[in-house]
């Protein structure tokens, strides 16, 4: 092997594999077999946080940076004049197990500019994933990005040895999408997502019968949309988001803010990027639908289509339906304690079994994580709230984004922290 031309392929294969940020893996369970090296547990594997905030990682690679297409938001776009480079199957194999074996990665995650054709590029990708399932033994996390238009069979065989599949859906609406890539269509990339999650559903269903049954896909597909290269509103992105979830079962959609790379006329200027805050905020709508009951049309509405930069989507909920609260803790619904800002969701259901022993204070409230300095405006507890008082002020948003920003504002970070469900949206 010519190891100075395979690390000069790292380098740029590596850099251009930046931009995809969906490459989370929670949810696979793949254990460690017949002496096999890795091992992708519930825990996570990915070149990211985990829920529990450990740092794992991943190499992150694409295949190559040769492709057919020329979306206008893409660095590997055919018309881009950059150095291209293309690693062999065997190379991307060597490269992972030799990682492996000095702990420098966990796993794998696979991506690819379109060369020659999809099916093509597809048999490579499923190939090095075979070799390192059969002939190396490899039992840690592999994530595989799907081409659009792959045939049903390389889907098929992607899906029994990679432990998540991703399908971009890039741009959120079809007329972005025509206007910036107009040799790709939706449909070409929702098709697959659609027999990902018939094949998932499948094999589970199989696996109940007979134990032997192969795991496919064990955790599940994921998707991405870049955010800003395009018009959409976010509610237009979050509805997009909120139907993949509903009809795909997508474990997650991901939203990645333009990174200006064209001086395009279709596209904003080179000095216009996407704020971090944006992502944070679509990020944070996008758990309410989750964990927190809220669909997408009470996030945002048609005449307010975007997400407020200065608080969170559920305390921008909270200051526009006030006549909700103040939320009575002690016998309100569990859905309805999920709505008051700075009550999370592990926070709510501790709020749910400690109320049957005693009636709730703030302070009881302050010991179980709650944010107090926000959900002091819109609740009703045991002891007295004198801060319900301003529950009616036109200053009530200037007052909480106030107290917020001096319990909470970190003056080395520009970009709000996604590690845990309750303290990332409460």
């Amino acid at each position: 092997m010519d190891y100075d031309r395979v690390k000069e392929k790292l380098e740029i294969l590596a850099d251009a594999a930046k931009y995809d940020v969906s490459c989370s893996s929670s949810g696979s369970n793949r254990k460690n077999k017949d002496k096999g090296l890795g091992d992708a547990s519930s825990s996570g594997i990915c070149h990211t946080y985990t829920e529990d905030g450990r740092c794992v990682s991943l190499l992150k690679i694409l295949l190559t940076n040769f492709c057919i297409y020329d979306c206008a938001y893409c660095v590997t776009r055919k018309s881009n004049d950059i150095q291209r480079a293309a690693f062999t199957v065997e190379e991307v194999v060597d490269l992972t197990m030799n990682f492996y074996r000095r702990n420098y990665i966990e796993g794998l995650f696979l991506s690819s500019g379109i060369f020659k054709n999809a099916d093509y590029t597809m048999e490579r990708l499923v190939r090095v994933a075979k070799k390192l399932r059969l002939e190396h033994n490899f039992n840690g996390y592999i994530h595989l990005k799907s081409i659009p238009g792959a045939s049903d069979e390389l889907m098929r065989e992607a899906g029994l040895y990679a432990d998540r599949l991703s399908m971009n859906l890039e741009i959120p609406t079809e007329s972005g999408l025509k206007l910036l890539a107009p040799d790709k269509d939706h449909q070409q990339m929702i098709k697959p997502m659609g027999f990902v999650k018939n094949e998932i559903s499948l094999y589970k269903d199989e696996r109940k019968k007979f134990k032997s049954t192969p795991k496919f896909a064990p955790a599940g597909q994921s998707t991405q949309m870049i955010v800003g290269a395009s018009p959409e509103t976010d509610l237009q992105i979050i509805q997009v988001a909120d139907h993949f979830y509903k009809n795909f079962s997508m474990k997650r959609v991901y939203y990645s803010g333009y990174v200006p790379v064209s001086n395009d006329a279709r596209l904003p200027g080179l000095g216009s990027q996407v704020p971090l805050v944006r992502e944070n905020r679509l990020y944070q709508a996008d758990w309410l639908m989750r964990f927190y009951g809220f669909k997408a049309n009470e996030i945002l509405a048609k005449n307010n289509p975007f997400l407020d930069l200065e608080v969170d989507p559920k305390l921008g909920w909270a200051l526009r339906n006030i006549t909700d609260f103040p939320v009575t803790l002690q016998t309100a619904s569990l859905e309805m304690i999920l709505r008051v800002p700075g009550i999370g969701v592990k926070s709510a259901y501790k709020i749910v079994n400690a109320r049957k022993f005693q009636n709730l204070t703030l302070e009881h409230l302050q010991k179980m994580g709650v944010a107090t300095n926000r959900a002091k405006y819109f609740i009703v507890v045991a002891n007295s709230n004198k801060n319900l008082v301003h529950l009616d002020s036109v200053h009530l948003k200037s007052l909480i984004v106030g107290d917020t920003k001096s319990k909470f504002e970190n003056p080395f970070s520009n970009q709000t922290s996604l590690l845990n469900d309750d303290t990332f949206l409460r």
